[in-house]
């Protein structure tokens, strides 16, 4: 099965990497921005969009709060994690994204910009995190939301960062996070065993590529060795038994796609219930380019069908 027919001219336009070419990582900053927010005039209505702070654990940390029309208090909250391998990504790129999960799960999205690396290695994007999920929790009837209905949500960079919140509210006991809904994650940062197969077989020419995550899991690790960390690597966790139930999403060109594959099957092995979502034809991204890709629209409204249902049966519960 070829990706999708109408991603060929965008996947076309965007080539790929020069080999050995250097990455800088505010021209990525600047190109991803641009990429993310090229159908941002697509972007759907919100009730209201509110800039403010948290506090962190180095000084304060932007986030905009998204409210859905028609809502009381006491409704769902999604905690929202951008993607960029924790090196690119912010709230303004991913502005559009958050404007449609608001809008159409009919919740409060808040989402965080969390520091960056290389300028902040592991573990600076999880402690940010962290913070952002207990605050939320802290400030529940402040928010006008329900703490039983905390969802965490994030794609690629964002989705790791979902599972590992997930792993540690578990392990610390609260906050409790209600679901954890995973976009394309990245799970593993294991690079030399070729225990992944999409990471060669998508290496080149499906928007992510292979020397891209390299770049990136150099960026986060520094000096450190992330292989076995579990707050990393969630897969390399002991135990994934009582972690939130999942949503987990992946695309068939993506160079994640075995591995957040095997996540899932790991979580479910584990008793967790889990969704998985394949959508064969796509690649990694295909929530950025949604506003103006007709078969990465399709592809996230199932996406969001799915969070939506999650959300509806916590209310139910």
């Amino acid at each position: 099965m070829p990706v999708a027919a109408d991603l060929q001219p965008l996947l076309e336009l965007a080539g790929h990497r020069v080999p050995g070419a250097a990455i800088n990582a505010d021209e990525m900053r600047e190109s991803y921005r641009a990429i993310c927010t090229a159908g941002r005039h697509l972007a759907a209505e919100v009730a209201e969009v509110l800039d403010s702070t948290l506090p962190g654990p180095d000084g304060d940390l932007p986030i905009r709060i998204y409210r859905a029309a028609d809502l009381g208090d006491g409704v769902p909250v999604i905690l929202y994690l951008h993607g960029g391998g924790w090196t690119i990504g912010d709230l303004e790129g991913y502005d559009e994204q958050c404007r449609a999960v608001a809008s159409s799960c009919g919740v409060v999205v808040l989402a965080l910009e969390y520091r960056l690396a290389p300028e902040h290695p592991f573990p600076a994007a999880v402690q940010d995190s962290w913070s952002a999920l207990c605050w939320v929790h802290e400030h529940a009837s402040d928010l006008g939301v329900d703490p039983e209905r905390l969802v965490v949500a994030g794609d690629s960079a964002g989705g790791n960062l979902s599972a590992v919140l997930s792993l540690m509210a578990r392990d610390r006991g609260a906050p409790t996070i209600a679901h954890q809904f995973l976009v394309y994650p990245a799970t593993d940062f294991d690079y030399g065993s070729g225990r992944w197969p999409s990471r060669e077989e998508n290496a080149e020419g499906n928007f992510l590529e292979l020397a891209t995550m390299r770049w990136f899991a150099e960026n986060l690790a520094g000096d450190q060795d992330l292989t076995a960390e579990p707050l990393a690597a969630p897969i390399r966790a002991a135990d994934h038994s009582g972690v939130a139930p999942a949503t987990v999403t992946v695309a068939g060109f993506d160079p994640l796609r075995d591995e957040g594959l095997a996540y899932a099957e790991v979580l479910r092995a584990a008793g967790v219930p889990v969704e998985v979502i394949h959508h064969e034809e796509q690649v990694h991204g295909y929530w950025i380019f949604a506003p103006l890709v007709p078969s990465c629209a399709a592809a996230r409204d199932v996406d969001l069908v799915a969070l939506r249902s999650a959300i509806d049966a916590l209310s139910s519960d």
